[in-house]
C-alpha cells in the first residue's frame, strides 16, 4: 500500500504545469460552448461537464505516451485532449457531423479511437477497466511490451460487480493497469456514506494486493506527480495502481441536473475549490504566466473554439437513405479486402 511514492515528475517544473493548464482551459471553455449549444437546443443527448476535474484529468492524459490505452469517461475533456483528441473530434461528434470519428451515429460521448489506444466510453459504470485489461492482455499475447493502460470511474462505480471482477483479474495478472477513481463524493446524487463503508476508497487497494495513491485533485502540482509516479510504476512492472482523487464536481452530474442536493458547507471546504483558478494563481504567484498573457490565451482559446464551431455546424449530418449502416470496424474491413 503506497500512500506516498518518490518523485519521479517534477510537477513544479514550468513546462508541464503550464501544459496541463493549457489543456485544463482548453477543455473548461470548451464544455462551457458545449452547455451553451445544449441549453439552445443544438444538442442531442447529455452533456456532463469535466468541471473541477480538468487537474486530475489532464494530468493522466499527459502522463500517458504513444502506443498506451486510454478509456476515458465523460469528464475527462481535459484528458482527452491531452492524449490527443482534436477540438473538431468533440464537437463534430456532440453536433452528430457526418464527419467526426463516430460518423455522427452515438449519442456523442462514446467517441474515440481504439486502433490508436483511445477507448470509446461504456457507459456501464465499471465495464472499461476489463476492456482495458482486455486490451493490455491482448498486446501481452503479442509480445508486446512497455505500454500502460489507463482508465477511469467515479465513486460510485466502485460499488459494481465489473469493478471488482476487472480488478481483481489486473491484480492477479500483474497487469500495467492504472485505474484512476475520481471521488466527487456522490454517485449522481447518493453521498460517500450510503456508497461505502470502508474509511476511505483507496483502502480497497489493501484487498486487491496492488498499490493505492491518494491525491488531492485541485492540486495540479499533486495531481501531476502522483497521476505520473503511477503510471511510470505501472510501467516499470509494479502492477496495477489505484488511485483516488479527491475533488468536487462544480455542476451537476449532467446539465440536465442542478446538482441541488450538494451542501453549501462542502461547496466552501477545500475539496469544493476550482482546480483551474488554483492553477492559474500559481502560475501568476511562480511568475511564470502573466495576468496579460492568461488573458491573451483565454481569447485565443475561445476563438479556436468558436471557429470550430461555427465550421462544424455547417458540416453535414448523417444521411439515413444513404448511410452504411454496418459497423465502423467492419466497414473498415471491407475497404481493406476491396483495396486488395
Amino acid at each position: 500500500m503506497l500512500d506516498t511514492a518518490p518523485v519521479t515528475h517534477p510537477a513544479t517544473v514550468r513546462e508541464p504545469f503550464a501544459q496541463a493548464y493549457r489543456w485544463m482551459l482548453l477543455a473548461r471553455l470548451l464544455e462551457e460552448k458545449l452547455a451553451n449549444l445544449y441549453r439552445g437546443g443544438k444538442i442531442n443527448g447529455g452533456v456532463f461537464l469535466g468541471k473541477g476535474q480538468e487537474a486530475l484529468s489532464a494530468s493522466l492524459g499527459m502522463s500517458l505516451r504513444k502506443g498506451d490505452i486510454f478509456a476515458p469517461l465523460i469528464r475527462d475533456q481535459a484528458g482527452r485532449l491531452a492524449f490527443g483528441e482534436e477540438v473538431i473530434e468533440a464537437v463534430r461528434t456532440y453536433l452528430g457531423s457526418r464527419l467526426g470519428p463516430m460518423r455522427g451515429r452515438e449519442g456523442n460521448v462514446h467517441r474515440g479511437r481504439p486502433q490508436d489506444g483511445y477507448y470509446a466510453m461504456i457507459s456501464h459504470l465499471g465495464a472499461m477497466i476489463s476492456v482495458v485489461c482486455g486490451g493490455l492482455m491482448a498486446r501481452r499475447l503479442k509480445g508486446e511490451t512497455g505500454a500502460v493502460g489507463a482508465t477511469c470511474i467515479g465513486d460510485g462505480g466502485t460499488s459494481t460487480g465489473s469493478f471488482h471482477e476487472a480488478l481483481n483479474l489486473a491484480a492477479i495478472e500483474k497487469l500495467p493497469l492504472v485505474l484512476v477513481i475520481a471521488n466527487n463524493q456522490f454517485a449522481y446524487s447518493t453521498p460517500n456514506h450510503r456508497e461505502f463503508a470502508c474509511r476511505d476508497l483507496v483502502d480497497k487497494a489493501i484487498g486487491y494486493g496492488i498499490e493505492g495513491h491518494n491525491v488531492d485533485a485541485t492540486d495540479l502540482d499533486a495531481c501531476l506527480r502522483v497521476v505520473g509516479n503511477a503510471v511510470e510504476r505501472a510501467r516499470s512492472g509494479h502492477g496495477p495502481q489505484m488511485i483516488v482523487a479527491n475533488l468536487l464536481r462544480l455542476a451537476g452530474h449532467g446539465e440536465h441536473d442542478d446538482a441541488g442536493y450538494i451542501p453549501q458547507e462542502l461547496k466552501d471546504s477545500p475539496v469544493g475549490r476550482d482546480c483551474l483558478k488554483l492553477a492559474e494563481c500559481a502560475l501568476l504567484e511562480r511568475g511564470w504566466m502573466s495576468a496579460a498573457e492568461l488573458e491573451t490565451l483565454r481569447e485565443e482559446t475561445l476563438r479556436q473554439i468558436e471557429e470550430t464551431v461555427a465550421t462544424v455546424q455547417r458540416e453535414p449530418a448523417p444521411d439515413p437513405d444513404q448511410e452504411n449502416w454496418c459497423a465502423l470496424s467492419n466497414e473498415s474491413l471491407d475497404d481493406l479486402f476491396v483495396a486488395r
